[in-house]
């Protein structure tokens, strides 16, 4: 008699348990393609080359002379005298210096404005897909899985939200 009670129990516990289960709604959003194809990324981006084009054609006009000066030595090298072409050597170390630490800079600005940007970009697709997990009662949103199936995925409704979204 106690057995068949706690089989009806653990019967009905299953029972429920599994209903439960079926109750979980669970999506998927690919975060790299929101960084990549969302209105907000792509402004960031667009930014960012506005930002630094300027600094980016200075450092390809330096190294255009770098390139030229080189060129100049390498050809005239056995034809200068030796104060010209000491002088035009000592020009060249000087500007291949200030060539590779302008190049420095430019990398870690660009590196240190880009990673603001995204940072402010994930912040916003993240309360974007907040917004859609609320609106739609999604129990859990993945942005990491070994495999998802596309009936759970999500990215598109995230990017639209952002698209969607006025810009700041």
């Amino acid at each position: 008699m106690l057995v068949r009670l706690l089989v009806l129990l653990c019967g009905a516990w299953l029972s429920t348990a599994a209903t439960a289960q079926t109750d979980i709604k669970i999506g998927f959003v690919n975060a790299d393609r929101v960084m990549r194809e969302s209105a907000p990324a792509q402004r960031a981006l667009k930014k960012l080359e506005r930002e630094f084009e300027k600094r980016e054609t200075e450092l390809r006009n330096l190294e255009k002379q770098q390139r030229t000066l080189q060129e100049y030595l390498e050809k005239n090298n056995l034809t200068m005298n030796e104060t010209e072409r000491k002088q035009r050597e000592r020009e060249f170390a000087d500007l291949s210096r200030e060539v590779t630490r302008k190049q420095r800079e430019y990398r870690e600005d660009r590196s240190q404005r880009q990673n603001e940007e995204l940072a402010a970009v994930l912040e916003r697709a993240n309360q974007a897909i907040r917004d859609v997990a609320k609106a739609e009662k999604y129990d859990l949103i993945v942005q990491d899985a070994v495999h998802h199936s596309p009936r759970i995925d999500i990215t598109d409704k995230v990017i639209k939200v952002l698209a969607d979204a006025p810009a700041r």
